[in-house]
């Protein structure tokens, strides 16, 4: 591994030690009920079951060496656990309405679904650390990102279709949580991952 792989890997290293430091000093500050409500509705589970079957079965197939069962399973499961807060927070705090802290938290989950777990693996599975680490970063931050902005639709009545981290409050469970008010707004982002694992296996 060359000195700067060394000491990329120490500095995210450090900044995941971080984050859990910023996590586990202020517990009540992050939601974590609330966020579960507001993640585990019916249409999130299913979509998000079938996109992390099919991802997962695929794997193995595509033109991707570094794909296997157990990585592609793994960034399915953390990309649904924390891209919709991580999404919603980054946006927040953009727009100076989150706590610095929970912005830090959000850049953290977000490569760490993204891209650090998927280095770790791959460094123990083969012993080297990927060549593919810097492209999987952009390729797999547009699919993260998406699917942040999918499991944040929502529909409100009186206001229609809108993401959920635009509401007060967020995160909480959404007042409808059907599908079918939502689906045409979230094909662009279902096609788009389609699209991306597809391009895997021409």
């Amino acid at each position: 591994m060359t000195t700067e792989l060394k000491f990329y890997l120490a500095t995210w290293i450090s900044y995941c030690i971080l984050c859990i430091w910023l996590y586990m000093s202020d517990r009540t500050s992050f939601p974590l009920q609330a966020y579960k409500a507001f993640l585990y509705v019916p249409w999130k589970l299913i979509t998000f079951s079938i996109a992390a079957i099919g991802i997962t079965v695929v794997a193995p197939y595509t033109a991707d060496p570094t794909w296997d069962y157990f990585d592609a399973a793994m960034m399915s499961a953390l990309t649904f656990l924390t891209a919709p807060w991580a999404t919603g927070m980054l946006y927040l705090g953009i727009r100076g309405k989150a706590r610095f802290k929970h912005v830090l938290v959000a850049i953290g989950v977000w490569m760490f679904s993204a891209s650090w777990c998927y280095d770790l693996y791959l460094l123990i599975r083969d012993g080297h650390y990927p060549i593919t680490w810097e492209a999987n970063i952009y390729a797999s931050s547009v699919l993260y990102f998406s699917a942040g902005l999918l499991w944040n639709l929502e529909y409100r009545a009186g206001r229609g279709v809108t993401f959920s981290f635009l509401e007060p409050g967020f995160p909480v469970r959404p007042q409808q949580t059907g599908f079918a008010r939502i689906a045409l707004f979230g094909l662009p982002f279902m096609i788009l991952a389609i699209c991306c694992i597809g391009y895997f296996l021409i």
